[in-house]
């Protein structure tokens, strides 16, 4: 149901992120799990995920992320949150800044037999690494 979806969210935010216990996504990540960040990319399996999350605890070590709204409907719920740390890690490449960024997260996920099977989303990289101080440059074609 909508109830439990957005209560296993909840269970998923506090154990994973609040408790920062990655190993816990066997608990919510089925085994075909896939969470697809962007047209260009191969979407990350369960495994990908775990690493995803412990890189970048190391990155943002005092990470925080705020669930502001969950929507569910049947097997599927939207929810936007706020991801706020201080940036102590290398990052795409950004050397550790020390400078606390805010960012906004927008996910859709697809539930089945009580686990996410699909994840859509993410974090707005673009306002985090202008939040870091990198500059956004349109490379010049050469044709």
């Amino acid at each position: 149901s909508a109830k439990e979806n957005k209560a296993l969210l909840r269970r998923y935010m506090k154990e994973v992120w609040e408790k920062q216990n990655p190993a816990a996504v066997v608990d919510f990540l089925a085994p075909n799990y896939k969470r697809h960040r962007g047209a260009g990319t191969e979407p990350l399996t369960r495994d990908g995920q775990k690493r995803l999350l412990v890189e970048f605890r190391a990155v943002f070590p005092d990470i925080q992320i705020a669930v502001e709204e969950i929507i569910a409907e049947d097997d599927r719920i939207a929810f936007r949150s706020t991801m706020r740390g201080t940036h102590q890690g290398e990052f795409l490449g950004i050397p550790p800044t020390g400078n606390q960024v805010t960012v906004g997260l927008v996910d859709v996920i697809h539930i089945e037999k009580g686990k996410f099977v699909e994840q859509w989303g993410g974090p707005d990289l673009l306002d985090l690494v202008q939040q870091l101080g990198a500059e956004i440059r349109v490379r010049q074609s050469t044709h």
